[in-house]
């Protein structure tokens, strides 16, 4: 048995060297408040990153798929985490909701967090809570409009200047109307193209020069699992967020085809979160998602390197069913779980924040 007061080495050392049961691993790793990848001391089958860098180094071989891609996810989720201690995190978004808990979950990694947003109070709320996290890490926080590129552009350099380079950009501002087409005013419409979406454009070609050159660096683009099926009073958003998908997805095959595969990117297609943006928002069969929820099954993703990540995972299932089940079946399931309804009290947020 391992001895959560000693390093994971020195167990090793007490334990007959290298001979530790999964069991014992597993142990170990949950009683410590920030697992990271194993140590150098550990070889052979649960050395994770050993494992991954032979998959990475011939990733088309025979023996990925039929050998060493089910021994790597066979092993525990915490067992695969990659180390983003002392990486620099940037999270747009992050005055409060999802990208708040996105940052103190960073941080509590030993990762550095630059936080974006149009609220400042909500800013310098965050920066207050991931300090309290983990006061050895460093973040800031910058007022910047995503909307507006040539912002976007100047306030990455001035984090570049200030700090430095970002090695995980995490996509996670955005609005919605929760309106029907018509009741939607043009300006609105585009504000939600420009928040979901097109500000994805700016604040990727804002970093990934220096995640390529450094071959090495992650995309997160928080889509929806609205960016995957249609909902009614959701035109705007739901194409926006189909939007952030695809963007996510060529982005993928461009740094794929550029040899480029030390910069990962995860989509996330999260079901409605609880942090205000879809008050009034009600379904019989699910309730809206707690965001610390959320965060912990994003931050697993990303620490994987998972290319997608749904919330909950009964969204696999649904996306599967949908490319199979004839259309009309869709529409008369939508009426059965009262999808048209779903929408019909909602208020969302009162003021105007990118937020999600």
């Amino acid at each position: 048995m391992l001895n959560g007061e000693n390093t994971l080495s020195e167990n090793i050392a007490d334990n007959g060297g290298l001979r530790v049961s999964y069991r014992a691993l597993e142990a170990y790793m949950w009683t410590h408040d920030e697992p990271q990848r194993l140590p150098h001391e550990l070889c052979g089958f649960w050395r994770s990153e050993a494992l991954k860098s032979q998959m990475e180094s011939n990733p088309y071989s025979p023996a990925n798929y039929w050998v060493n891609v089910p021994l790597y996810y066979l092993q525990s989720v915490h067992l695969r985490f990659k180390s983003v201690k002392d990486k620099l995190v940037l999270i747009t978004g992050g005055g409060s909701g999802l990208g708040r808990a996105l940052a103190i979950r960073f941080a509590k990694q030993g990762a550095n967090v630059i936080v974006w947003d149009i609220n400042k109070s909500g800013l310098n709320e965050t920066v207050e809570l991931v300090r309290a996290a983990n006061p050895e890490v460093i973040v800031g926080s910058y007022e910047c409009d995503i909307t507006e590129r040539h912002l976007v552009y100047e306030t990455a350099a001035k984090v570049k200047r200030d700090v430095s380079a970002i090695d995980i950009l995490v996509n996670n501002a955005g609005v919605v109307n929760g309106k029907n087409l018509m009741d939607i005013p043009d300006e609105k419409i585009i504000q939600t193209f420009q928040v979901n979406a097109i500000s994805h454009f700016w604040t990727v070609k804002a970093v990934l020069p220096d995640m390529m050159a450094a071959n090495s660096g992650h995309l997160v683009s928080i889509a929806s699992a609205a960016g995957t099926t249609g909902l009614c009073q959701l035109t705007d958003y739901c194409a926006s967020k189909f939007a952030a998908v695809g963007f996510e997805e060529s982005l993928r095959y461009e740094l794929i085809n550029a040899n480029k595969l030390g910069v990962k990117s995860t989509v996330v297609l999260p079901y409605v979160i609880n942090t205000g943006m879809f008050a009034g928002f009600k379904s019989p069969i699910l309730s809206a998602l707690e965001p610390d929820y959320v965060a912990d099954q994003i931050m697993a993703g990303v620490l994987t390197d998972a290319e997608y990540v749904a919330v909950p995972r009964i969204f696999y299932i649904i996306n599967t069913l949908k490319t199979i089940l004839p259309v009309k079946a869709f529409y008369k399931a939508y009426e059965v779980l009262g999808g048209y309804h779903w929408m019909e009290d909602f208020v969302g947020r009162e003021r105007t924040n990118h937020n999600n």
